[in-house]
């Protein structure tokens, strides 16, 4: 190839990887950011979904972690609890689920394996029958169908 070919085929490389680039960059922004709770083992919110669950991200109570689903089972059986302060009040402070007089959310630990504290997982119940599920400390939540 002639030398004066090299810079316009190396241009032409250059522009495609940059559509490339921006259009994969762009998965990566804030929309998604917020979008988190709907990845990984989440459906979308169902047809089916109870109403306290529309509009939210959601998991089949099958998909949650084991260590959830016990948890889960502590909750229906009114426990015992392994940890103190399991079934204490959630203030839903960070405003992720819908807005209710304090006292309305409690939480309750789901253990993570290998860590030495109570780790980031919690199941959140309120007073209606709701239950959350969320794997990051609060950031996000997905509703649990039961």
């Amino acid at each position: 190839m002639p030398p004066r070919f090299v810079p316009r085929a190396l241009a032409g490389l250059l522009v495609c990887l940059a559509v490339l680039l921006t259009g994969c960059s762009s998965a990566s922004g804030p929309a998604s950011h917020a979008s988190h709770a709907s990845r990984a083992s989440s459906a979308p919110p169902a047809a089916s979904a109870p109403a306290w669950a529309r509009g939210t991200a959601t998991v089949p109570q099958s998909r949650l972690p084991a260590e959830a689903r016990r948890t889960l089972a502590l909750i229906d059986r009114g426990g015992p609890f392994p940890y103190a302060k399991d079934g204490a009040v959630f203030g839903n402070f960070e405003g992720r689920l819908p807005r209710h007089p304090r006292g309305y959310y409690h939480e309750y630990t789901v253990p993570t394996p290998g860590s030495r504290d109570r780790g980031a997982r919690r199941l959140v119940t309120g007073r209606a029958g709701e239950i959350y599920y969320t794997d990051d400390h609060y950031e996000t939540f997905r509703a649990v169908l039961r």
